[in-house]
């Protein structure tokens, strides 16, 4: 299967083809950091192929020394964008960035034991369905 994915600006497209495997909510601190928000979203795909189809050369990959920690991103408008493994053989794709339906649940919150301590009982937070005024 093809998924495709851009940045906010529409600078950076690209495909991933292959199977996401994986769909996980990291609560690390590293995620929350990188994502602004209490949890990244993050699909992984293994055996698939990552092609950059427009942008490529505004793709910036960032690595935190000494740790398995990378996140790659759009240098115009820093939106999260996907990444391969060290070894070649994974794919890291920030949900938030595919503009095709993945037809996968999130299948667990993963870093629990170090989340902000204002995520707690969100669920219970109201919602709407747009901006409330």
């Amino acid at each position: 299967m093809i998924h495709s994915g851009s940045c906010l600006c529409g600078n950076v497209i690209y495909e991933y083809g292959g199977e996401l495997k994986k769909f996980f909510l990291c609560h690390c601190q590293r995620c929350r950091k990188n994502s602004g928000s209490a949890h990244a979203a993050n699909l992984f795909g293994r055996g698939g192929e990552l092609v950059w189809l427009q942008g490529k050369d505004s793709v910036s990959n960032f690595k935190v020394l000494g740790t398995r920690h990378q996140r790659s991103f759009c240098s115009r408008c820093g939106s999260a964008l996907p990444f391969s493994s060290a070894d070649g053989e994974s794919v890291v794709i920030p949900a938030g960035s595919l503009n095709t339906d993945i037809g996968l649940a999130p299948q667990a919150h993963i870093f629990m034991g170090s989340k902000a301590s204002w995520d707690n009982g969100l669920e219970d937070v109201p919602r709407f369905a747009g901006f409330p005024i």
